[in-house]
């Protein structure tokens, strides 16, 4: 059965957001039809927003003006410790974490001489700038574990003073996990980032 043009349009465009096959994405539009017409203009009008969100001039996390709420909170403006993380999803997660109360640099990935990233599109020579700029003692590489991940922290390593102390995360068994499940290379990470007790 042919759809009318306007919810084909509808369908395609929700099946280009990831996970999301033709299926869903038919019976999302659909169940929007009951939708009033009040809420529709409000949701096509958020979707119309999100072309103008900016990028925050110092760490990259998306904003409302040139500073993202992080970056222009006093508290850690103040703080000297940086952590350097692969996307903006990973600067959520920490947030989320409520652990970490200094600021954030965004790579928007990793080193990747295949797909054809290296230094340049990372702009490494942003994050050097700025941790001189900025005074950072501390940087912590909170990237995800890969062999472009590792190798990424090993080049930021290299690129900086030796006057910052430069940690990695740590990866290893997720809490409440056990251990008989846990595959070869976890637990090896897991050793590998033992600590004092």
């Amino acid at each position: 059965m042919e759809l009318p043009e306007k919810i084909q349009k509808t369908v395609h465009m929700f099946s280009r957001l990831p996970g999301v096959g033709e299926k869903t994405a038919i019976r999302q539009t659909l169940s929007m039809t009951n939708w009033k017409r009040e809420e529709l203009i409000a949701f096509s009008e958020a979707l119309k927003a999100l072309s103008e969100i900016k990028h925050c001039k110092q760490c990259g996390m998306f904003a409302d003006t040139e500073v993202c709420l992080i970056c222009s909170n006093e508290r850690r403006k103040e703080s000297t410790t940086l952590c350097v993380v692969e996307s903006i999803t990973d600067c959520l997660a920490i947030e989320r974490s409520g652990t970490f109360k200094g600021r954030f640099h965004i790579l928007f990935g990793v080193l990747n001489p295949l797909l054809g990233i290296g230094p340049d599109e990372l702009k490494l020579d942003q994050l050097q700038k700025r941790i001189s700029e900025e005074g950072v003692k501390e940087v912590i590489l909170a990237v995800n574990p890969s062999v472009e991940g590792d190798a990424t922290c090993s080049y930021i390593k290299q690129i900086l003073p030796e006057s910052v102390l430069v940690e990695r995360i740590g990866f290893g068994i997720p809490m409440g996990g056990s251990l008989e499940y846990v595959d070869a290379l976890t637990i090896s990470k897991a050793m590998e980032n033992r600590r004092h007790l």
